[in-house]
């Protein structure tokens, strides 16, 4: 019964909320904080999944900006999951095909997101100065999966460069973001769902890399964060215990 109630809720909301964002982002379309707004209106939902969201940020990240963001890319919880964590003047990268889904795809490229086509390979590069040009243009953060996909419980994934060449492009500096486990971690008929713990680490400066070696940048964005992940799993582990 619980879990019949939580999707006709989510149903319901996703509705309701896609349809006044929609008639809001139309008056001040592609406002660079529209996102945030509605992220956040979004994040409401983990309370009613059950869900309680820790976040600690570095002090350094209130003293710049803009970013990119990566973080770890898990499963599609994250649009109530991440929506409930997202930055100011933040934006999020998502596929073109979004925008003709009703209500909630309506919201997102309306919200100012950017839309891109991830099924040509050959786009890379343009969609790489694409987004570097809007965090300059617009003076926006941009919100990154250096995975590429989710991982389903898989752990960290390997990285794609895309995210590090787009801060190099646009000379920002790049915070990581660590979200503790989140496969299997809703069950919607369980009414407690527990602690999902997220970490904001400090801000990778891009004035210390050089095109040739963003590689090594990738490579150690990935060391640090597969590593404040799995303390954020025990930690979590030790308190639910």
């Amino acid at each position: 019964m619980l879990a019949v109630l939580r999707w006709l809720f989510l149903g319901g909301f996703i509705v309701v909320f896609g349809v006044v964002g929609c008639l809001f982002c139309i008056i001040r379309p592609f406002h660079r904080n529209n996102t945030y707004r509605f992220a956040h209106i979004f994040g409401w939902a983990t309370r009613v999944l059950g869900l309680k969201i820790e976040v600690t940020r570095h002090p350094d990240i209130e003293h710049g900006g803009p970013y990119v963001f990566v973080c770890n890319h898990q499963n599609s919880w994250e649009i109530f999951t991440i929506a409930a964590m997202l930055p100011k003047n933040t934006v999020t990268l998502g596929k073109k095909s979004l925008r003709w889904i009703p209500f909630f795809g309506w919201l997102y490229w309306l919200a100012g997101n950017i839309l891109i086509d991830r099924k040509n390979a050959g786009k890379a590069h343009g969609t790489i100065a694409q987004t570097a040009n809007a965090i300059n243009q617009r003076d926006i953060s941009v919100w990154m999966f250096p995975e590429g996909t989710r991982s389903y419980g898989r752990g960290l994934l390997p990285f794609k460069n895309g995210a590090f060449h787009t801060a190099f492009r646009a000379q920002v500096d790049i915070v990581p973001v660590c979200v503790s486990e989140l496969h299997g971690k809703i069950k919607m008929n369980r009414w407690n769902n527990g602690v999902l713990k997220v970490a904001f680490l400090e801000p990778i400066r891009i004035a210390n890399y050089q095109k040739e070696n963003l590689r090594d940048l990738s490579r150690h964005c990935h060391d640090i964060m597969d590593s404040k992940i799995n303390q954020l799993n025990e930690q979590v582990k030790k308190e639910s215990e």
